[in-house]
């Protein structure tokens, strides 16, 4: 899952990945699907102290970031996701920027969060739907992101 979750961040190809250079156009990508987390994590009307963990832990990790740096990326898709009229304008970038690949792993990663407080929430499912038709995610990937992270959420089950 730490693999898919570095692919899906990992953009960019630039030399550093742990620099954060508002100038790169790639961070615009990340802050857009980054957004997109905070997305679902409060659609609900609150955020768990889970769903930001899952969020901190697959940003850091999957782009070698300080704790700093994950904390400003965090920061900012979280100004983003508030400002953001509709998910319409995070998803139209990645939509056109992503490969088929990266936008399903970007679904697997929306459905992460929806399980990571071990309830799935009714408008969080419509808005991961919604995501998902957005950026042309065909219905068989959608289903397959759902199992593999409700899998990756509870083993065994």
């Amino acid at each position: 899952m730490l693999k898919a979750i570095r692919d899906f961040f990992a953009l960019g190809q630039s030399a550093d990945p742990a620099a954060m250079d508002p100038a790169d156009p790639d961070q615009d990508l990340r802050v857009a699907a980054a957004a997109l987390l905070f997305e679902v994590s409060r659609i609900d009307g609150q955020v768990d102290p889970e769903e930001v963990t899952l969020m901190r832990t697959a940003i850091q990790s999957s782009l070698g970031l300080s704790l700093a740096q994950t904390e400003e990326l965090m920061a900012q898709a979280e100004r983003r996701s508030k400002e953001a009229i509709s998910v319409y304008e995070l998803t139209s970038v990645l939509d056109r920027e992503m490969t088929p690949d990266q936008k399903k792993r970007m679904v697997e990663l929306l459905w992460l969060v929806t399980f990571a407080d071990t309830r799935k929430d009714p408008l969080e499912e419509q808005l991961v739907r919604r995501i998902a038709g957005l950026l042309h995610v065909p219905h068989p990937d959608f289903i397959d992101a759902k199992i593999r992270a409700r899998e990756a959420r509870s083993p065994g089950a």
